[in-house]
């Protein structure tokens, strides 16, 4: 019998549990501001204390923005906390991202092995800063400005991965058309195709290139993560307009596989690949 979970997000592109104000957030808030007004504490003193303002240590207490590690790890010290906020900051640092992502995410961090098959924009493992920035502007609906950092901020954390020991295993596919499309400008496009090239010599990491002139193409139904978690299972992830799924049923495993290893073999090699980014970055 197939298993999979699911999460789907509303016309708005948000679910309740990604609103400020709400969840693990609001009750990291309380817990704050209970800990800060016990010592006492005023919110100037504790911003100045851990390099944040007052309003942003309001912002943080009353849930209207996500508090990053750093401000989790020195408002505990300082507040006396025994680790009663540290012990949040997994959850708090997971509600950076869209809900129907979280798993995903949660995933992808202790995984073994990725393999990314992109249609639409490069790899959110490969994206600079700029690029990502660029991405989460031209969402519609529109996202907040302080959204679009909070989600920022959750991206390029996830490229920490490249940091882990042992490395994982990182496979990546992009559609020749991601690689032309210049989202933020030709400038930010080209400093991606750059830092791709970089990403790309890293011994555990391959990045392909799907050229759209190829007659054959097994994977016409969209783009789609494969998994391996440290514990041998392998889960496959897929997403399209704010709808996810995860699938560890292994009838979808094994077709999944299938199609990925048939577009590895399809696809230009990865150093056929280097040469193609390093020519796409010759037509500036």
């Amino acid at each position: 019998m197939e298993q999979d979970t699911h999460g789907a997000a509303d016309t708005g592109g948000a679910l309740p549990e990604d609103e400020p104000g709400t969840g693990v957030v609001a009750a990291f808030g309380r817990q704050l501001k209970l800990l800060r007004t016990r010592v006492p504490l005023e919110r100037a003193e504790l911003g100045a204390r851990t390099g944040y303002s007052g309003s942003t240590v309001a912002a943080y207490e009353q849930g209207r923005r996500i508090p990053p590690p750093r401000f989790i790890d020195k408002a505990d010290e300082i507040l006396g906390a025994g680790g009663v906020l540290q012990a949040l900051k997994e959850e708090v640092a997971r509600a950076q991202y869209p809900a129907f992502f979280r798993d995903a995410a949660r995933l992808e961090a202790g995984a073994a092995a990725v393999s990314v098959f992109a249609v639409y924009a490069v790899p959110g493992l490969l994206q600079t800063d700029e690029y990502a920035r660029a991405v989460f502007r031209m969402q519609r609906p529109l996202l907040d400005d302080e959204v679009i950092e909070q989600r920022l901020t959750a991206r390029l954390a996830r490229q920490e991965i490249y940091d882990r020991r042992p490395a994982p295993l990182l496979s990546f596919i992009i559609v020749e058309s991601a690689l032309r499309r210049p989202i933020g400008g030709r400038a930010t496009l080209y400093g991606q195709l750059e830092q791709m090239l970089l990403i790309g010599q890293k011994r555990n990491v391959e990045v392909q290139v799907m050229p759209v002139d190829r007659d054959d193409h097994a994977a016409l139904g969209g783009p789609f993560t494969l998994i391996d978690t440290a514990q041998d299972q392998r889960i496959a992830y897929a997403e399209v307009q704010g709808d996810s799924r995860l699938y560890t049923g292994q009838a979808k495993i094994r077709e999944l596989e299938s199609r990925y290893g048939i577009i590895r073999s399809q696809a230009l090699t990865p150093r056929e690949s280097s040469e193609f980014v390093e020519k796409l970055l010759g037509e500036k």
